[in-house]
């Protein structure tokens, strides 16, 4: 039986056998320990019943792992030079479509209707994310009006942080408040940088993402809702007073209106926007932004 990909002498022999060199720019850095391979697909809970994307399979490490599980296997490549070798790993399984292209340009809900046979399978995210397009990438799938259940995927330890962060600490911020609006976030298990080939400079953190039914809280205008996350976020070190002044202006008129939404919601204009928590955030924007507008 033909040794895995992520088998770090298989994973050599694949290297050399291509002539592959590792694009820094691409964010490539290659899983070969089977154990964290398995772990992954455990906390993702595929079946036959399961349809799975996939970002960045590189030479199929990961891949191959969910198309043991899943019912079928999307995974989107960005270089070019790794179709070949992935023509290759990916031989044997015949429930796995590799598009070569890039995910953040992808039509997500054309390219899976035309490479899931079954659409009405639940689908899951499964991925081990390129470092530096990670929120992205994250917020292109939770953006995207394709129905996405799960996602299970890995990233710097330092991001994952900052999704699962709560209010009043360092790590909250813009990040946490747009991931857990959508979803409930948690960190599964980390991940040592020695895992990889080559081996990135920090640990990374697989996190589990849950869709939930309903948004976290109820806002008339969502993308009034994440303006006014931003612009308190602006300058972390600003109080929430000076970062929405700064966003909304500074004239008379505005700052009445501020000033009254913020007492109607019991925000003290001195408070900075990290220890606001997501229902605080939801009660300004309505204020300011009411249904009926």
């Amino acid at each position: 039986m033909t040794r895995e990909v992520a088998n770090p002498t298989r994973t050599k022999e694949l290297l050399k056998k291509y002539g592959f060199s590792f694009k820094k720019s691409l964010g490539q850095n290659f899983l070969t320990d089977l154990n964290i391979l398995r772990n992954i697909v455990d906390v993702a809970q595929l079946n036959e019943q399961t349809n799975v994307i996939e970002v960045g399979p590189g030479m199929g490490s990961l891949t191959e792992f969910l198309a043991r599980s899943a019912n079928q296997v999307l995974a989107f490549e960005i270089d070019q030079r790794l179709m070949e070798v992935l023509a290759e790993t990916m031989g044997p399984y015949p429930n796995v479509t590799v598009v070569n292209e890039d995910v953040l340009k992808a039509d997500l809900e054309k390219v899976t209707s035309e490479v899931f046979e079954n659409p009405e399978l639940p689908i899951k995210v499964v991925a081990n994310l390129p470092y530096y397009v990670t929120t992205p990438i994250m917020m292109h799938f939770l953006e995207a009006s394709l129905e996405i259940d799960e996602m299970v995927v890995m990233m710097q330890k330092e991001v994952a942080d900052r999704i699962t962060a709560g209010p009043g600490t360092k790590a909250y911020g813009s990040l946490s408040v747009a991931v857990q609006y959508f979803m409930e976030a948690e960190t599964a298990f980390i991940v040592p940088k020695t895992a990889f080939v080559p081996q990135p400079n920090v640990d990374s953190a697989i996190l589990h993402l849950t869709k939930r039914e309903t948004p976290a809280v109820e806002v008339y205008n969502e993308d009034k809702f994440f303006a006014l996350v931003r612009a308190s976020f602006q300058q972390r070190r600003k109080t929430l007073w000076n970062n929405l002044t700064s966003y909304f202006g500074k004239d008379e008129a505005t700052k009445e209106r501020l000033e009254a939404a913020l007492a109607a919601c019991a925000i003290d204009p001195k408070r900075r926007g990290e220890t606001l928590s997501l229902q605080e955030f939801a009660d300004l924007t309505n204020y300011l932004y009411p249904a009926n507008n």
